[in-house]
């Protein structure tokens, strides 16, 4: 029998908890996956340019060359999940990102500087989170289960950031930069590797059903999606925001120390950022099974515009206080509400090449965002129409996910 009954005596596949052991696995490969290839970055900025004396425009090059090959190479990334699953993918991507930040301990020159984060590119392809929402959309087929697994596992995973930036540079503190990256590559290796392969799995061959839920309907085809209007109403939404997004993220403490607030100030600001994104993902990703996903995710992203027209006039601490609360919540619900809107429209079986192709949007509005904002601060001459921009962008997008709900797929 496919169905047992469980000591509540409701209705319980055995492959339902094959898909939590891959949840709770990932939830912890994410963290460390997210935090050492991803979050570190930046506190090995300032050691690397003062012992080699390259330039900040140099080595932050490098990071984005990462983004932009791991946006494109998520697109075969997302072919391959589909035919083959994640065991090989991910365990290779770990062992690849492992060996590679032990590559980074011993860079000497700005090529192979760049050709290291351009393999970093295509490991954080196959860890990041879009080969885990794979996961979770073939073992997760119902709305109430997949939001609880996406919930659990982009709470957990929003830790990387309060983990290993502190860790990273305590590290650099105590063994220079180069050992600090040798422990963090021996860290990736040995929490993320194992896990990837003796863990996952691929695709159950039934659905698991629960209590009370229901199966879905046939999933359709990377062709059929890319022909649908929702398809690019949602790529088009998610591109825009994310651009808003970022722009604001990057630029936030340049701002802030603009309109007087002190360096300390600003600072903490942009960390609550984060921190507060943790409270968003455990309020709207489980709030989409049971209202519309694109409603909800329209109201996030328009919370996001409200929160940058707040930043627009903060002129005190509580009112850039309210902007990081307001900010925060909506910016942890972005990622799961993208995976949990793809699988909603879209179903399982062509989930990996879906998502791929829609990450690589986003991942361009992330590449292209830090250098199009500077511009266009240059040339209106300051940041404030430039806000009032990000946030027209942000309602826009709200706009367009809200009428991506070209037929859904129905669930019977």
């Amino acid at each position: 029998m496919d169905e047992c009954v469980n000591s509540t005596g409701s209705l319980r596949s055995p492959r339902m908890s094959g898909g939590w052991v891959q949840v709770i696995a990932l939830s912890g490969t994410e963290t460390v996956s997210w935090g050492v290839l991803y979050y570190a970055f930046a506190v090995f900025l300032v050691p690397m340019r003062e012992d080699l004396g390259w330039g900040s425009a140099g080595l932050t090059g490098a990071f984005s060359l990462a983004l932009l090959v791991a946006g494109v190479a998520g697109i075969p990334v997302g072919r391959w999940l589909d035919r083959h699953g994640p065991r090989a993918l991910m365990t290779s991507g770990s062992t690849l990102g492992a060996l590679l930040v032990l590559a980074w301990a011993a860079v000497d020159s700005v090529p192979l500087f760049y050709l290291v984060w351009a393999g970093i590119g295509l490991a954080m392809a196959a860890v990041l989170y879009e080969p885990a929402f794979a996961v979770v959309a073939v073992w997760f087929p119902e709305r109430g289960a997949r939001s609880r697994a996406l919930t659990v596992l982009t709470f957990v995973g929003g830790f990387a950031s309060v983990i290993f930036i502190p860790l990273a540079s305590w590290l650099i503190g105590q063994l220079g930069w180069r050992s600090a990256l040798v422990v963090l590559a021996t860290i990736l290796a040995l929490t993320t590797i194992p896990p990837h392969a003796l863990l996952l799995r691929a695709r159950p061959a039934i659905p698991s059903v629960s209590h009370g839920e229901t199966t879905a309907a046939p999933s359709r085809t990377l062709r059929e999606a890319l022909q649908s209007a929702a398809f690019w109403l949602l790529g088009g939404g998610f591109f825009l925001l994310m651009a808003a997004v970022v722009a604001v993220t990057i630029h936030l403490i340049p701002y802030l120390l603009g309109r007087g607030f002190s360096t300390g100030f600003a600072a903490g600001a942009a960390g609550l950022v984060g921190l507060l994104a943790l409270p968003g993902r455990l309020i709207f990703t489980p709030l989409g099974a049971v209202v519309p996903r694109h409603i909800v995710t329209s109201l996030i992203f328009l919370l996001e515009a409200a929160a940058i027209v707040v930043l627009v006039g903060a002129d005190t601490r509580f009112e850039v206080m309210l902007f990081v609360v307001l900010f925060g919540a909506g910016f942890g619900a972005i990622t799961p509400a993208r995976a949990a809107l793809v699988a909603d429209l879209y179903g399982p079986a062509a989930f990996g090449s879906i998502s791929g192709v829609l990450g690589a949007l986003v991942t361009g509005a992330r590449a292209l965002a830090p250098v199009g904002t500077s511009a266009l601060v240059a040339w209106w001459g300051g940041y404030t129409p430039v806000l009032w921009f990000l946030a027209a962008l942000a309602a826009l997008a709200a706009a367009l996910v809200l009428f991506a709900n070209e037929g859904p797929r129905t669930e019977v």
